[in-house]
């Protein structure tokens, strides 16, 4: 793989961010790519664009309201409440999410000229979307090449690492404080530390603490 071009999976949230600047650092040129699929707050797709903006990288916006047509759950309805029940799948999830988002950035890539597409899904704190899976990912990467007979690399960067190992990584990347301060991964739309109550916060919360913990007790 001599292309030297990368097309982040982009929704501004500490995951996604934190591959970017793992992108930045690995690749010559990077660009990214933000779903609109209508969901409950506009406000990930303008923290989106702003992020892309201030780190300089190109950002495309697609159209994928359809899912929201298809789809309705807590990410897409305000009406259903956000709940994660013993057994069952949480009520974020959205069927079919992941698999549309890697085949339009495919699509996009191509265009583009980018032979590696960069996601931040993970098994590791996943919430059990069947989505997230390694075995997900691979499939559809030989789904997709052989489709548009091409020779595309998803690159999962944080796969196999939990959230405290997320934000080391952002650490090492020079990005913590940014990725702390600017990105939003509340579901409750609310940027940086969030409303601390949902599910997102939570895991996020989680992690940083464990993280700061540990590195404090490095020092």
């Amino acid at each position: 793989m001599k292309n030297d071009k990368a097309l982040v999976v982009f929704s501004g949230g500490q995951d996604s961010t934190t591959c970017l600047f793992w992108a930045l650092k690995q690749f010559k040129e990077v660009e990214v790519v933000t779903f609109n699929y209508n969901q409950r707050h506009k406000l990930e797709i303008e923290v989106a664009e702003s992020i892309a903006n201030e780190l300089g990288v190109r950002h495309h916006l697609l159209d994928m309201s359809l899912l929201n047509q298809l789809a309705p759950n807590a990410l897409t309805r305000d009406d259903i409440e956000i709940e994660h029940k013993e057994g069952e799948l949480p009520s974020t999830f959205v069927p079919g999410r992941n698999l549309l988002f890697l085949t339009f950035a495919s699509v996009l890539a191509k265009q583009i000229g980018a032979k590696h597409i960069v996601t931040g899904v993970c098994e590791t704190d996943f919430s059990g979307y069947p989505d997230c899976r390694d075995v997900f990912v691979k499939s559809c990467n030989v789904t997709i090449n052989l489709a548009m007979d091409d020779q595309f690399v998803i690159h999962t960067p944080l796969m196999w690492i939990d959230k405290a190992e997320t934000w080391k990584l952002a650490d090492e990347l020079g990005a913590l404080d940014y990725v702390r301060e600017k990105t939003l991964t509340c579901y409750n739309g609310i940027i940086a530390e969030g409303c601390g109550e949902c599910p997102a916060c939570h895991l996020r919360k989680k992690g940083l603490d464990e993280y700061l913990a540990a590195k404090g007790g490095e020092a």
